[in-house]
């Protein structure tokens, strides 16, 4: 529904713009062409003995209390890690999710530490409580998983406040150090 526009308004109008002249230009405005797509990265997936030894799942046992470094990490920075001393740039929930996402989230998660140069993140995995037979599937999982990307030189389980064993501290590569990056560890 129109609104009607009083007479007063409208001679009001007419008064202010009565001096204007339509401005003249003979290009003709051509349609503005579209940027190319940005494409998406493709998904990041987890190296499977790319630069690290073959590992059998079978072979990697999880206990309650997960703990692993990479040969050459010093001792004190693993109690430092090991105590929560280390700042946690970014953080992961794995709760709920199942095999297949979770292995493409942790993926897709390191490769974003990387992106940022983050030297510490947490991946919670949760304690496996409502998992058929009660068994920390995705724990395991991530106690595998980890060991399989160069990057992560340490893991272990959180302190109580940050999950306890139903979560994992990562010590990844130095990001101020490119040189050691591409080095296997």
């Amino acid at each position: 529904m129109k609104k009607q526009i009083q007479e007063a308004d409208l001679a009001l109008f007419r008064e202010h713009v009565q001096d204007a002249e339509p401005v003249a230009h003979d290009r003709v405005e051509h349609e503005r062409r579209k940027p190319p797509p940005i494409p998406r990265p493709r998904p990041v997936e987890l190296p499977e003995g790319q630069g690290v030894p073959l590992l059998s799942e079978s072979e990697v046992e999880t206990h309650e209390f997960l703990l692993f470094a990479r040969p050459g990490v010093q001792r004190r920075l693993m109690s430092e890690l090991q105590r929560g001393g280390i700042e946690v740039g970014l953080e992961l929930d794995l709760h709920g999710l199942r095999v297949e996402q979770a292995r493409g989230l942790l993926a897709e998660f390191l490769a974003e530490c990387a992106r940022r140069r983050v030297r510490c993140a947490l991946i919670v995995h949760g304690k496996g409580y409502r998992s058929a037979g009660q068994q920390p599937v995705l724990k395991q999982k991530v106690n595998y998983w980890l060991r399989l990307h160069e990057e992560v030189l340490a893991f272990c389980s959180a302190t109580r406040r940050d999950g306890g064993t139903g979560a994992v501290y990562i010590l990844l590569r130095n990001p101020s150090n490119p040189s050691k990056s591409s080095r296997t560890p």
